[in-house]
């Protein structure tokens, strides 16, 4: 008999569980309560990037004028706009459920709870249905964090799943957030012409990230006419006859004609019933998952952001297939776990922040001796070619071994250009076996190997 295997979330770590479990000999069914794909894929992630692709040409056609041709006048079309997002993102979805359904996974719409170790109970339009597993996945992902010092409505205050697609392109926006979400949301109202200030509790955006890569970013914000509010936490909203204001702890207040709070996500397990199913939370109502993405439930699995590990869809995508050869018993075979440490991001800001692996600040913090390698995308033709001189490319090696341990780069393409960093990092190759690839030219790809010598 098939394998009963439940999932309960349609995100890149359902639907990559689903799938691959399916073509395994599972009998799939997926739960999902909002859109196939994942809500904070498809409503949050796609859309924004879209967003952000859309301003870049604008902000190319600003630079063209050093490209030899005449300055280029570009007028956004908030409708179209508004389209092209409604387009990639039902087409996305399309394409996910045209694949769940070929390989045979029974998609319900509705949502779940536990009703037992073995059971959950489906509420959907058509009434309630109860369903039997021998194995289930938890890949219900999170949603943005809202504070109780302020609510958001949707029109003037909002979360940043609120912005999308756009109703209005405000001439002012405070951003509160300098992490991750909070920058990518300042470089995108920037790029469209908005008079962006953005609140950021420390002294550095980014923190946590390279101190250098940050700085650029700094100064490309302060270039476009950016307000930065350092070392100020906000503490209340309040509306006004045309907008907002913010105001922080340090006395300072910003108007403007929206506020976006882009300040973490919380997981969504409160309304699964856990405890029915004997699945343990952590303090902040993440599902804690040993290497094999199991809880502490041999048969109960959890994947994506709701697992508390790195939240990004490479990875949530990546634990769905482990949790798939898991429960169908290939990880009795070779079997390499997914080391969370050597993940790539990036930022979609501009210019563009990836980084992988050990970072030069972590590794000094740890008395770790390491040997650090900087090249400027200055020294590259092909950025001159670009008209884009701007960032860098750091590799982080072992001194002895030459091992590449991490890296970050900082420029045009840099979420293309780290994967060539991930897997030098992923596979222990060394500087020179980068430096000894026969890369193209011109291309950006050029520094890396110059980094490595």
């Amino acid at each position: 008999m098939a394998l009963r295997f439940v999932i309960i979330g349609g995100g890149p770590a359902g639907n990559q569980a689903a799938t691959y479990a399916a073509r395994l000999g599972a009998s799939v069914t997926m739960i999902e309560r909002e859109i196939v794909g994942g809500a904070a894929h498809l409503l949050d992630c796609i859309p924004s990037k879209t967003m952000i692709s859309t301003g870049g040409a604008i902000s190319f056609g600003q630079r063209i004028s050093g490209m030899g041709l005449v300055d280029a006048a570009t007028r956004v079309d908030g409708d179209a706009l508004i389209r092209r997002i409604d387009g990639i993102r039902d087409h996305m979805r399309d394409d996910i459920e045209r694949l769940l359904v070929s390989q045979g996974v029974d998609i319900v719409h509705g949502s779940a709870k536990f009703t037992g170790t073995h059971s959950v109970e489906v509420t959907s339009s058509t009434g309630t249905r109860s369903i039997e597993f021998d194995a289930a996945l938890i890949a219900t992902g999170t949603r943005p964090r809202i504070p109780q010092w302020c609510e958001p409505d949707g029109e003037r205050i909002l979360t940043t799943r609120d912005c999308y697609p756009p109703k209005v392109f405000p001439d002012k926006v405070t951003v509160i957030g300098s992490g991750v979400t909070g920058v990518e949301f300042v470089h995108m109202f920037a790029s469209f012409g908005a008079e962006v200030a953005l609140v950021v509790s420390r002294q550095q955006v980014l923190p946590g990230k390279d101190p250098e890569a940050a700085a650029i970013l700094e100064d490309d914000f302060m270039r476009r006419g950016v307000r930065l509010l350092k070392g100020a936490r906000a503490t209340t909203i309040d509306r006004t006859d045309n907008g907002v204001i913010v105001r922080c702890d340090d006395g300072r207040n910003v108007e403007s004609n929206l506020a976006v709070l882009a300040i973490g996500s919380v997981p969504n397990t409160e309304d699964l019933d856990l405890d029915a199913a004997g699945v343990i939370r952590d303090e902040a109502g993440y599902v804690p998952i040993n290497h094999h993405c199991v809880t502490n439930q041999p048969h109960i699995y959890a994947a994506g952001d709701v697992s508390g590990k790195l939240p990004l869809s490479s990875v949530a995508s990546v634990q769905g297939r482990k949790v798939a050869e898991h429960a169908m018993g290939l990880h009795t075979r070779e079997h390499r776990h997914l080391d969370y440490d050597k993940a790539a991001s990036a930022i979609f800001t501009e210019p563009e922040i990836a980084d992988v692996g050990l970072a030069e600040a972590e590794a000094f913090a740890l008395g770790r001796k390491i040997r650090v390698t900087k090249v400027p995308f200055a020294t590259t033709p092909k950025a001159l070619i670009n008209n884009d001189p701007r960032g860098f490319v750091k590799i982080v090696s072992d001194p002895a071994t030459g091992v590449v341990l991490g890296g970050s780069i900082v420029g045009q393409h840099a979420a293309e250009l780290i994967s060539v960093i991930a897997l030098a990092v992923t596979a222990n190759l060394t500087v020179t076996d980068i430096v000894e690839s026969l890369l193209v030219h011109p291309a950006l790809a050029e520094a890396l190997a110059q980094a490595a010598e």
